[in-house]
């Protein structure tokens, strides 16, 4: 079913936590990291490398203020979806509302590099009309996450700040286990730069 299931990857966040230690021209998602396969690339060139090409239609959403990230993004054959706010729910839903057509969207964070692509390729496996596909480490939901057709409506009705965890409870969660520290670990401050 991957060929009409679509990613969209959330970069409109400011990083606010990061800056707070970085400095406040410190963009979180142009900091370098080593990634799991050993190449020092940005935070967010990792995480698109870690996107399974068999998804064709590729989203990335984030502020207008971002040319570097829509440059990479866009080498990667990402879609550009400019928005002003920062919130992940608005996100989420100018992200779905680029591509309403498809089967189902998988949600990336562009702070999560340190994703094994096989895990994103079996949340990607668990995608079905009425479900929600989560990879689940060490008994704790991660990320991506991806939403089935009928979940469309509501991702595009999100708002504000608030991600899609309230639709979980619309369909059936598949809990994809994987063992894989990096579903849960985001880049909010320089310290999470190293993987561990």
């Amino acid at each position: 079913m991957s060929e009409s299931i679509g990613v969209i990857v959330l970069a409109a966040g400011q990083g606010s936590r990061f800056r707070q230690v970085a400095g406040d021209d410190k963009d979180k998602l142009l900091a370098d990291c080593t990634g799991r396969d050993g190449a020092v690339r940005s935070v967010i060139e990792q995480v698109l490398v870690n996107v399974p090409p068999s998804l064709g239609k590729r989203v990335l959403v984030t502020a207008g203020d971002r040319p570097q990230v829509m440059r990479m993004a866009q080498a990667y054959g990402f879609e550009i979806v400019e928005i002003e706010s920062t919130g992940m729910g608005d996100s989420i839903a100018a992200g779905v509302a680029a591509c309403p057509q498809l089967d189902g969207w998988l949600i990336v964070l562009g702070d999560m590099p340190f994703i094994l692509p096989s895990s994103v390729d079996r949340v990607v496996a668990g995608i079905a009309e009425d479900c929600v596909s989560v990879p689940v480490h060490a008994g704790e939901y991660g990320h991506p996450v991806g939403f089935g057709r009928s979940f469309g409506p509501g991702l595009m009705a999100l708002s504000g700040d608030h991600g899609a965890k309230p639709l979980f409870a619309q369909g059936r969660v598949v809990k994809v286990a994987v063992d894989d520290p990096g579903v849960l670990w985001d880049v909010d401050v320089p310290e999470k730069l190293i993987f561990q």
